[in-house]
């Protein structure tokens, strides 16, 4: 890759912002190219961008892009110039959502077994498979009071716990703490049955993040990525 050539990527998962000594306040966002193929992006200085550069879940955006040689997951890559990002279009939910069911669960690899995907990610295959952001410029935004976690089961009956680092679940807990005037517990139970009555129906809910220099081969951490799944099955679709 010469970094000439400019990739259109479908946006499936926005972290909520860290703090980076190096970079600043950043975001990781995760796509899928069309034809399947996965590309973890970082760092992005999200609010940094202009209006028309900022992205959301399941828009297309067009980049450059250069490997990171401090991250050797065949995924990862950084960013050539961040002003150069450009959103280039979006995928709706007209047709009972088929254009995203046919790239994130036709196209792209969707593993049904967590140890399948460790086992990928330990050989260095894979570590990626299968609400507007807040724009409050040179804010920093607050650091989220409690972690969140999704457990599940794969196909196979393996039950796994995997924190929750998405964009979205970090602003709709600030959005109920302040529909509930801080009230915390009012706040977790709206975060709650946000998910019970919403996610678990249209969401593909486990995207596993694997860090090496954290764990070898572990799965260290979920986003959820909206797209009505086919009907039941299991599946651990990977990030």
């Amino acid at each position: 890759m010469t970094g000439t050539e400019k990739h259109r990527i479908l946006v499936t998962v926005k972290t909520y912002p860290t703090l980076s000594r190096k970079y600043g306040e950043t975001v990781c966002t995760a796509g899928v190219r069309a034809d399947g193929t996965w590309v973890r992006i970082y760092p992005v200085p999200f609010r940094r961008l202009d209006e028309a550069e900022q992205y959301r879940k399941f828009d297309w955006i067009e980049c450059r892009l250069k490997r990171r040689a401090s991250d050797p997951r065949p995924e990862s890559f950084s960013l050539v110039d961040f002003s150069e990002l450009t959103r280039v279009g979006h995928i709706g939910t007209s047709d009972k959502w088929s254009e995203r069911r046919r790239i994130l669960l036709k196209t792209a690899r969707v593993y049904d077994t967590l140890s399948e995907l460790i086992a990928a990610a330990k050989e260095n295959v894979a570590s990626l498979a299968d609400d507007d952001p807040w724009r409050q410029t040179f804010r920093l935004i607050k650091k989220l009071p409690y972690a969140f976690s999704y457990r599940f089961e794969d196909a196979t009956g393996r039950s796994s716990e995997l924190q929750v680092l998405d964009w979205e679940v970090g602003a709709l807990y600030w959005n109920c703490s302040k529909s509930t005037n801080g009230d915390e517990s009012e706040a977790l139970a709206k975060v709650r049955g946000k998910y019970y009555q919403e996610f678990l129906r249209t969401d593909l809910p486990l995207l596993p993040w694997h860090n090496p220099a954290v764990s070898p081969g572990r799965a260290e951490s979920v986003g959820h990525s909206r797209c009505v799944p086919d009907p039941p099955r299991s599946s651990a679709a990977a990030l």
